[in-house]
């Protein structure tokens, strides 16, 4: 019934689109209001990649399909298409945000972000932004964060994308975007809905992954509004609606169903000038699940949480310096078969501060106090800097203090095997980290290392009874290094791009000097692209070193390799028409692996997909 409802609403938006493509003529707007301000002029010091439309069509249809070939990001599945959490430079899913049009979206359950619920074809652009970012995200960006950011284009016209693919496991997907910007409005909207039997086989074995399938539906809807030459709202809509079977492992079959709604609102007025912008936003997010484990019965567990939250932002611009300040507040309702009643308000002042002292440098202070209902939070700050040493080299230099509160999970959960914790305390880290990067000609390449040290990491380890429970890990020190290399090459009617990132991590225990659980030590990917005329080929690369499955290190799961390989040929525009037919397979050499113990992922499959734009 609800996806029944969401697909009513969809069409009610398509019919406000005819009505506003009515409208026509020109407005330029300054681009800063269109853009994220705190990562534009106060993340000069960090390192930042943005993920651009033609990588997200070779790509599958989740975050994590998108992420673990284009970052430096460890993802562990619980099978394909199930839950899947990300984690930055040796930290855990918990202190990786995801940060929709400028506000955290981590769940206020689990403290983290399942990448498989989040199609990134929905959004304007994704952004990776690495190392910590709590001054201007809030709790949990401590090892980095996902911007997904939605983008208002006025005066663009109509123009509209229908995404159709077929592939093994019987995998579906039909996606279908569409815009509009004419003089004084603009309109986006995505829906996408993904299914898929994924009965894969488990190398090795005579067993296939028999409960896993699942049925997704995304949609994303925004509008915004020119209201006069100094004022415009926007409005933005995101809903969520998952059906997953929960996959057995290689010893133990299961027959547990999830399902999780998502729904997140926001209205943004903005006020500005050439010197100043002023926004005002208020928004709700809202997170249900249910948990069945048994999906033949009704019987099931659930939670769910309710957020309000308000933000004022107000941002000066004075000759070559920049001045933001930005006072939030959220107030949260949770409740569930484990939790009976919890409530958590936040209130934080942030001042930002950038200086372009010269043509070669800029550097930025940034600045956050948060109160907490429960908890008593520290000061944090970041301070950044970019120097151009050389025409084509830049160093970089960033340190931060970041945070994360305890989840209502880590405090209240009940279940079978595992329990809450009202005794476990907020984590605090500190952050240092040094970029170089240089230009020439046809190469690019970077390095950046960092060191983090974190008192009170939060993680789930079993108690002495053999229960696992949320505990605090005194004292942990991650630090690494990350190697970069960009080649294009273009001659005549072709093209060559090779892109290609090695991650070196270690996070350690500082009381047994063990490697903390799941953090490879090594990671390699690379990417190859060439395209001769309308015909593109690519190669995907990705090395994952072994990991560590106990805490005492005693057990691991094996380093793996997968390759991936892709056809996609353009056809001619036909009246305006432009057709992308693309064929890929995954996992070409049938590698048996797993990135979560005895869970494995698939063997050797193909997609193939048919793109129009007009």
């Amino acid at each position: 019934m609800e996806k029944k409802q969401l697909f009513l609403f969809f069409i009610g938006l398509m019919a406000f689109a005819q009505v506003f493509g009515q409208r026509d003529g020109v407005i330029v707007l300054d681009e800063v209001i269109l853009s994220d301000a705190k990562l534009l002029h106060f993340s000069k010091g960090t390192k930042v990649r943005v993920v651009n439309d033609s990588v997200q069509e070779k790509s599958g249809s989740s975050l994590t399909d998108l992420l673990r070939y284009n970052s430096n990001i460890y993802f562990k599945e619980n099978g394909y298409g199930m839950v899947s959490s990300a984690s930055f430079r040796g930290t855990n899913a918990q202190q990786t945000a995801v940060v929709w049009n400028g506000i955290n979206i981590n769940s206020q359950l689990t403290g983290q972000t399942d990448f498989n619920t989040l199609i990134p074809g929905n959004y304007g652009d994704v952004v990776v932004r690495s190392g910590g970012g709590s001054v201007q995200y809030g709790s949990g960006a401590v090892g980095g964060a996902i911007l997904l950011n939605d983008s208002f284009r006025f005066n663009d016209g109509w123009k509209n994308s229908l995404q159709t693919s077929y592939g093994s496991f019987n995998t579906s997907k039909l996606a279908f975007n569409t815009s509009l910007g004419k003089e004084k409005t603009s309109l986006q909207i995505g829906i996408n809905h993904i299914a898929s039997d994924n009965d894969y086989k488990y190398l090795g074995t005579d067993l296939r992954n028999d409960n896993g399938a699942y049925d997704q539906l995304n949609i994303n809807a925004n509008v915004g509004f020119i209201l006069s030459d100094q004022l415009i709202l926007k409005v933005y809509h995101n809903t969520f609606n998952g059906d997953r079977d929960f996959s057995g492992t290689l010893t133990a079959p299961a027959d547990e169903n999830y399902r999780d709604l998502n729904h997140r609102s926001l209205i943004e007025l903005s006020s500005f000038n050439k010197r100043k912008i002023a926004r005002l936003k208020v928004g709700h997010l809202y997170e249900r699940y249910r948990y069945f484990p048994n999906n033949q019965r009704e019987e099931f567990s659930f939670g769910q949480a309710n957020t309000l939250l308000a933000n004022y932002d107000y941002k000066y611009q004075l000759n070559k310096i920049t001045l933001n300040g930005i006072i939030d507040f959220s107030s949260i309702w949770a409740k569930g078969t484990s939790i009976e009643n919890a409530q958590r308000s936040f209130v934080s002042g942030t001042f930002l501060f950038s200086h372009e002292l010269s043509d070669k440098l800029n550097y930025g202070i940034n600045l956050r106090q948060e109160v907490v209902s429960d908890y008593q939070n520290p000061f944090l700050f970041s301070l950044n800097s970019s120097y151009k040493v050389a025409k084509n080299y830049i160093i970089n230099t960033n340190g931060s203090k970041n945070h994360r509160v305890p989840t209502f999970n880590d405090l209240y959960w009940s279940g079978a095997g595992a329990s809450g914790n009202l005794e476990v305390l907020p984590e605090t880290s500190w952050q240092v980290e040094i970029g170089q990067s240089i230009e020439v000609k046809n190469i690019a390449l970077s390095l950046n290392a960092y060191s983090i040290t974190t008192d009170n990491l939060i993680q789930w380890r079993p108690n002495t009874q053999g229960v696992w429970m949320a505990m605090n890990v005194q004292d942990v020190s991650q630090y690494g290094m990350e190697l970069g290399f960009d080649w294009k090459r273009k001659w005549g009617k072709q093209e060559l791009v090779w892109e290609s990132e090695y991650a070196y991590t270690k996070s350690i225990d500082n009381t047994t000097k063990n490697q903390l659980l799941y953090v490879p030590e090594h990671m390699l990917r690379s990417n190859l692209a060439y395209q001769y005329k309308k015909l593109v080929a690519f190669y995907q690369f990705l090395y994952t070193g072994s990991v560590y499955t106990t805490t005492d290190n005693s057990d691991s799961l094996s380093s793996y390799t997968v390759g991936n390989i892709g056809l996609d040929y353009h056809w001619p525009n036909i009246s305006g028409i432009k057709f992308i037919l693309g064929l890929k397979v995954n996992n070409l050499f049938n590698k048996n692996y797993q990135n979560v113990a005895y869970r494995p992922m698939p063997n050797r499959n193909f997609q193939i997909q048919l793109i129009t734009k007009f």
